[in-house]
């Protein structure tokens, strides 16, 4: 075993957020510390944050979590955006931002998300990468405080937060939605709940109580955590229930709220074979497709796109390795990084790659994986033209425009719609009047685009043929 190593004080010029006064590592002496790094586009580092937020829970008075925000993208800079993401995750501690990687570099860190565990006596004990890792830390904590008590040195003293609030909005943080010819259908991924609206935004049902869970059940006293993806096939609408890592479906005719894939519990990468959908894991599924009589799945925590066969309930894997890359070739030996939106276009399944700020393409036939936009994991940025010249900064939609013969990105972290030709993979910028805030989700019917305006909470119409745009008013009175 190493030797403890004493831990040095942050640097003074850093900025805090989510607390009343910067903290100090002197002043947790008695406590045990977690210092993790991680940035908010990680999907591993959104997997975390139940673990953390379990922790909290479970030694409130003897644990003190810093998170240490070191950006990936220069769109996690900005610290009002890292705010709307702490508000977005729920996070209850103090944070600091890292943006020029001093922290990072200090401590040797290569990952995200790392966690450097100090003991009460201010010493660095371990250092754990990755996520998965809640059972070990609650042992450690747990024994490392009852020593501390006996030794009389034990603090209990809490650290006092000081939150910034989202303004009060009918949505919070919606992460997608589906549009059909009469219905608008919303994730309201920051309330936990799925809305069913007419198209003017007039409310009809909401499905979820408001409060994270995983229950089935009617209408309202069913829970979801995190819902995102969404598709209507018959009178069934299917959501990606990424906080619970659950394929949920909605029976529209009755309201009643099922699970129809997933335990509640994340699975790691799988590569063999997969039983039964109730008993199998699966990892933030975060967008949905459908296909003659298929449900494509977007998993975002694995790396992968699955398959549901509706009429057998069968899951299996249609193309990924698990391995987090951007690596093209035969469904199961290619390699996706992050993918958060599905969609068809003819032959093909588009992917967008959120980690690889790219666009892939899946031959349906052959289940070839092709990258028609981006070149590797730390090349972003934001520029048209064709092909892999282009750079998007961490898309996290996309929608195919069969009319159009192009495909609808939503280019996020640059705060763009852009649209890809079919004919040429060219890409450009579709200008728009109203002010884009890391969109989400999107969905088209005829000549109406329709955008989850994630951080500013809000649904818009945007008519593609002159670019105007509508806010969509929603009214839960209706």
């Amino acid at each position: 075993n190493k030797a403890p190593i004493s831990v040095p004080e942050f640097p003074v010029d850093l900025e805090w957020l989510n607390t009343e006064r910067p903290l100090q590592l002197i002043k947790q002496r008695g406590k045990v510390v977690l210092l993790y790094f991680w940035t908010y586009s990680s999907i591993e580092c959104m997997q975390l944050q139940p673990d953390l937020r379990y922790l909290e829970n479970k030694f409130p008075d003897g644990l003190t979590i810093i998170g240490v925000h070191t950006p990936k993208f220069p769109h996690e800079k900005q610290s009002s955006l890292v705010q709307k993401a702490i508000n977005r995750l729920h996070i209850q501690h103090a944070v600091v931002l890292d943006d020029e990687l001093k922290l990072w570099q200090q401590f040797r860190i290569r990952a995200w998300p790392t966690l450097i565990y100090i003991n009460p006596e201010g010493k660095i004990v371990g250092v754990l990468r990755g996520e998965g890792k809640r059972k070990k830390l609650e042992r450690a904590i747990a024994k490392d405080l009852e020593q501390a008590e006996a030794a009389g040195i034990r603090s209990s003293e809490r650290n006092a937060l000081q939150p910034s609030p989202e303004p009060s909005s009918p949505l919070r943080f919606p992460g997608n939605l589906h549009a059909t010819e009469g219905r608008l259908y919303i994730s309201d991924s920051g309330r936990n709940r799925v809305l069913e609206a007419d198209r003017s935004g007039r409310v009809r049902r909401i499905f979820g109580s408001g409060s994270p869970g995983f229950v089935d059940g009617q209408v309202e006293f069913a829970s979801f955590n995190n819902p995102q993806g969404l598709v209507k096939v018959g009178e069934d609408l299917y959501v990606a229930d990424a906080g619970n890592h659950a394929l949920r479906r909605i029976r529209l005719d009755t309201g009643d709220v099922e699970t129809a894939a997933g335990t509640g519990e994340p699975a790691r990468p799988i590569s063999s074979e997969i039983g039964s959908p109730l008993t199998t894991g699966l990892n933030m599924p975060w967008d949905l497709a459908y296909n003659e009589g298929v449900l494509y799945i977007a998993m975002a925590g694995q790396h992968q796109v699955w398959q549901f066969h509706l009429n057998s309930k069968r899951l299996s894997i249609y193309a990924g390795s698990g391995l987090q890359a951007l690596e093209d070739g035969p469904g199961r030996n290619a390699c996706f990084a992050q993918p958060l939106g599905i969609t068809f276009f003819s032959d093909h399944l588009f992917v967008v790659d959120a980690n690889a700020s790219a666009i892939r393409a899946i031959r349906v036939q052959t289940k070839t994986v092709s990258t028609v936009v981006g070149k590797g994991l730390m090349d972003f940025g934001d520029h048209d033209g064709i092909g892999r010249d282009v750079r998007l900064q961490h898309p996290q939609a996309i929608v195919a425009d069969p009319k159009r013969e192009f495909l609808w990105v939503a280019d996020t972290f640059n705060s763009k719609l852009k649209t890809v030709s079919f004919r040429d993979n060219r890409v450009r910028n579709f200008p728009l009047a109203h002010e884009l805030e890391e969109p989400g989700g999107m969905s088209l019917i005829e000549d109406t685009l329709y955008v989850a305006n994630t951080n500013a909470h809000e649904i818009l119409a945007v008519d593609i043929s002159s670019h105007v745009v509508r806010v969509i008013e929603i009214d839960e009175l209706g």
